[in-house]
């Protein structure tokens, strides 16, 4: 199953999790994969709160000729927004997973001033 997740850029990936070889990178892959997955989800949800109530003409006569774009656009704004968010760092989830999965802890934690 793991075939289907997409690959990480290793730009995202936090030097602590380079640093500690290709085990490491492979579970915060995971861990970010996750994360985008989730991100997609939830803009799906809100992607299906867009339509008024009366909104489901289920007839199939469309009055709009933008329809058929809409649809698309909105079947295509989740994945886009949440690689969009993947790709500009995230949400922080996948740091918070790759520690609960046994990664370093050092992922997200800055050095002390004067370390």
């Amino acid at each position: 199953m793991t075939d289907s997740l997409p690959s990480v850029d290793s730009a995202l990936l936090p030097a602590s999790v380079r640093n500690a070889g290709p085990e490491a990178q492979k579970l915060y892959g995971v861990a970010l994969s996750f994360e985008q997955l989730l991100t997609q989800q939830v803009a799906k949800a809100l992607t299906a709160t867009l339509h008024a109530p009366g909104d489901d003409d289920s007839s199939g006569d469309s009055s709009s000729g933008s329809s058929a774009s809409t649809s698309m656009a909105e079947q295509m704004l989740p994945t886009a927004l949440a690689q969009g968010m993947t790709q500009a760092g995230g949400l922080g989830l996948a740091d918070q997973l790759y520690q609960s999965l046994g990664g370093a802890t050092a992922v997200a934690a800055p050095k002390a001033a004067g370390s």
